[in-house]
């Protein structure tokens, strides 16, 4: 199952690659109409190559196998060199995969910051450019629409050309794309600018998760993704608090500089980095062994791939009919979009309440989101006794691993907390005469929520969809980031029409009102999955590829005893 999970991006860009299994066992079953000892052996030759590279391939890595040249020799497959091949990503030194961990996060982290310093600078750049503050709220807005577009052509385009030159070419224009940002004479220039930036900063939000994976095995994914997270979750936190303090004292133009120079040092790490998506390595390893021995029949099985326009048609419409055909996506797409656009409308809701109410000062007002950053630190440390509560589930008969409801058991903790860290808020930010702390600390649960509902809800949706997981994570990604972009318009309107407390009471009575949707799928999310055509479909492909397999481990085992058998005879 961890397998499978490891691979469910790739099943999900090539669902109909079965034809290359298929050819495979239709061969394998020809061997009942072969009479002669030659060609016996040779298909006994054959049938155990194919065997043991069967042996080593996950089942969704033999689904996004398309069938390559259906004559080609499997003495001639090119293959990791045994499970310790230092080639394989998930064999570097743990020095080298721990820097790789860190320059992700950091280089997700960037991105993300990018996005909420732009925040701090609001009120100036409206002064400046002589527009209202909702105006200049859509270069938030829009580099959140940026992300969202962009992640759907980045992880196929990832996987077509391999995730280092895509992630080292988008990073260097992401950060060339600084530069107008900071020089801009407009703010329609500016939101222009900033949404091109995005939708090419988007390849580490797409691409990231997947080079973690890349790297290490099954037992420690769970860890690795959330030291990684550590940057793009804090993101949100730390840029409102670093260009809190660098507007106030340089101004706003400054924070795209310093932005500049952090993504530049996110570009250098981007280039150190190795390539780690496995079928290019093995694609790369192949044609260097045709040129280095000048035997054209070395062949990898990622050889041929479904063209790119194939792959962005299948990226950028089935997400879509997902998320309206779909029971799990329809209702988890809602409750995460309304968790991720309240949280982004704290980025308007900060600021009104500690500079405009509080009377703080530009830096100072960026350090009320430390709560908030708090509480996402405490969600990433409690993870292994997160992992023990999802452990502590019963198994599936079939994986021996706990049901995906089992992680929804978390989410239902983290969507009691949310609305009670909200409401806290509510109604301690104002009056000025309750101390500063008491809603900060409010961030603390506020934030902890989120982080949780963030991590394993899609976690949730990951191994419910199996092969579909990438199309479902994409158009939830899509949807929140549209409400995440678009709440925040109606922040400032919203605070000042119904006050600081009612405003965010209201917003913490909408998320009371979703809460029943998490304990809903945690009780009988099991019935609704076994309802989805989408999901019978999966598993009625898994059953059938699992039938094959067998059919031929045994025709392998029948073709093996007899021969023993001849040798036994002539001795």
């Amino acid at each position: 199952m961890a397998a499978q999970q490891s691979n469910s991006e790739g099943q999900d860009k090539w669902p109909q690659n079965t034809e290359g299994v298929s050819q495979d066992t239709d061969s394998i079953e020809s061997i009942s109409t072969v009479d002669t000892q030659t060609d016996r052996d040779a298909l006994g030759k054959t049938l155990t190559a194919r065997a043991s590279r069967t042996s080593h391939m996950s089942l969704s890595e033999r689904v996004t196998t398309i069938a390559t040249n259906a004559t080609a020799d499997p003495d001639y497959e090119v293959d990791w060199d045994g499970d310790d091949d230092p080639e394989n990503p998930k064999n570097w030194n743990l020095k080298y995969k721990s820097m790789g961990i860190v320059f992700l996060s950091w280089n997700t982290l960037i991105v993300v910051l990018y996005s909420t310093s732009y925040t701090s600078g609001i009120t100036l750049m409206a002064e400046e450019f002589g527009q209202s503050g909702t105006i200049v709220t859509l270069g938030l807005t829009f580099y959140l629409f940026g992300l969202a577009i962009g992640s759907m052509f980045m992880a196929p385009l990832s996987e077509v050309y391999g995730r280092k030159p895509v992630c080292v070419i988008c990073l260097a224009v992401f950060t060339v794309l600084i530069i107008p940002c900071a020089l801009a004479k407009s703010v329609t220039a500016l939101i222009v600018v900033r949404f091109i930036a995005a939708f090419f900063g988007s390849v580490m939000i797409s691409t990231a998760p997947g080079m973690v994976a890349d790297l290490v095995d099954d037992e420690h994914r769970a860890l690795a993704i959330s030291v990684w997270s550590i940057g793009p979750l804090n993101g949100p936190v730390i840029g409102p608090v670093i260009g809190g303090f660098v507007t106030q004292y340089l101004g706003w133009r400054w924070m795209c500089w310093i932005a500049l120079i952090l993504s530049a040092i996110a570009l250098v790490f981007a280039i150190l980095l190795k390539e780690t998506y496995a079928p290019t390595i093995l694609q790369k390893k192949a044609a260097r062994l045709r040129k280095e021995s000048g035997e054209p029949r070395w062949w990898s099985r990622y050889d041929q791939k479904a063209s790119l326009p194939e792959i962005l048609k299948l990226n950028l419409s089935r997400p879509f009919v997902m998320a309206v055909t779909e029971p799990i996506c329809i209702f988890w797409n809602i409750y995460i979009a309304i968790i991720y656009g309240i949280l982004y409308l704290c980025f308007v809701a900060y600021p009104i309440v500690f500079r405009d109410i509080r009377g703080w000062q530009l830096g100072m007002s960026g350090l009320a989101f430390l709560g908030i950053g708090l509480g996402v630190l405490l969600t990433i440390a409690c993870e292994p006794l997160i992992r023990r509560l999802v452990n502590s589930h019963p198994k599936d008969p079939e994986t021996g691993k706990p049901h995906p409801e089992s992680m929804v058991a978390f989410v239902c903790i983290c969507a009691t907390i949310i609305p009670v860290g909200e409401l806290w808020f509510a109604w301690t930010c104002s009056p000025a005469s309750i101390h500063w702390i008491v809603p900060i600390l409010a961030g603390i649960p506020f934030g902890a929520g989120n982080t949780g509902v963030f991590i394993y809800a899609s976690n949730y949706l990951t191994h419910s969809y199996g092969m579909y997981a990438a199309s479902a994570l994409a158009g939830n990604s899509v949807i929140r980031s549209i409400l995440g972009g678009v709440l925040p318009l109606a922040g400032s309107s919203m605070y000042a029409s119904l006050g600081p407390n009612w405003a965010g009471t209201l917003l913490g009575l909408l998320e009371v009102v979703i809460v029943p949707i998490p304990f809903v799928f945690y009780k009988y999310g099991h019935k609704i999955r076994m309802k989805s055509p989408l999901i019978v479909r999966m598993q009625e492909e898994k059953t059938k590829l699992e039938g094959k397999r067998a059919k031929r481990q045994l025709r392998l085992q029948q073709l093996n005893q007899a021969d023993e058998k001849k040798v036994e005879e002539a001795v």
